[in-house]
């Protein structure tokens, strides 16, 4: 018996599939070689002296200080939202001993860490990458090296710094604010009082493993939006319409990553 043979147009779209899935895979790898050497580079300029500490200080004010609104307004409307998905269990239940334990358990491990990033990606990450996308296609880059000054030194490395500092600093403040938000909406919702809330949250069943957890999770993310953010501000091409594609990408590809970096700590841990 004879096998029929494939039309010539899906041989066709066959092959540009396996095509495009090649190119996509080569281009993916190209990244990551190309995240690994600039995280070298940055680290071989950590030592005091080789890197601009004025420049440090300038861009954690604009960083850090910038995106407490952002942070205030999201940490304490989470922790309420976690109290307010979970009254109508503990009403069930009676299970108000157990309020302060689970708004804990889910904002320090995950909620926290998680929306923090989301949030100093968009406003920090995006920036980052536009302004370094517009001092590259300026050819500001170029002229800070015709004047023998280092650009990872006295740009990369500073605002490298400047947001892994920041989303530490800012999960720790959202950590507390979304606590302090839960036990608020925990009060008015369910009458139950903030003293016996933080009882729940301090009666031994979160430990110190819990904090470090979303902590480790924020220092992953912050590294991952960083090297993202230089990386792609850096190799941009093609003048202001290469900036938005830059920038785009950095939004994407910090928001897949994140998630990604989420799950893998989550599992391992």
């Amino acid at each position: 018996m004879r096998t029929p043979s494939m039309p010539p147009a899906a041989i066709q779209q066959e092959s540009r599939f396996v095509e495009q899935l090649g190119a996509n895979f080569f281009r993916s790898a190209e990244t990551f070689g190309a995240l690994g050497l600039l995280l070298a580079q940055i680290v071989a300029r950590l030592r005091p002296g080789i890197f601009d500490r004025s420049e440090f200080s300038r861009t954690l004010h604009k960083m850090a200080v910038r995106s407490l609104p952002i942070v205030i307004v999201t940490a304490l409307f989470s922790g309420a939202i976690m109290v307010v998905q979970a009254a109508p269990v503990v009403k069930r239940y009676g299970a108000e001993q157990l309020l302060g334990w689970g708004a804990g358990f889910g904002t320090l491990r995950e909620l926290a860490p998680l929306l923090t990033a989301l949030m100093i990606s968009g406003r920090v990450g995006a920036n980052n990458t536009a302004e370094l996308g517009t001092m590259t296609v300026t050819e500001q880059i170029d002229a800070l090296r015709a004047l023998a000054i280092d650009p990872l030194s006295y740009l990369v490395v500073p605002r490298f710094l400047g947001i892994v500092t920041t989303l530490f600093l800012m999960t720790v403040y959202a950590d507390m604010l979304a606590i302090i938000g839960a036990a608020i909406t925990g009060s008015a919702l369910l009458g139950i009082d903030p003293t016996q809330f933080f009882h729940g949250l301090t009666s031994g069943l979160l430990s110190f493993g819990d904090v470090a957890h979303g902590l480790i999770k924020s220092v992953l993310f912050g590294l991952l939006i960083a090297l993202s953010s230089c990386h792609f501000g850096l190799t941009v091409s093609g003048g202001a319409p290469g900036v938005g594609r830059a920038v785009n990408a950095t939004v994407v590809a910090n928001a897949v990553g994140i998630f990604l970096v989420d799950y893998l700590v989550s599992f391992a841990f």
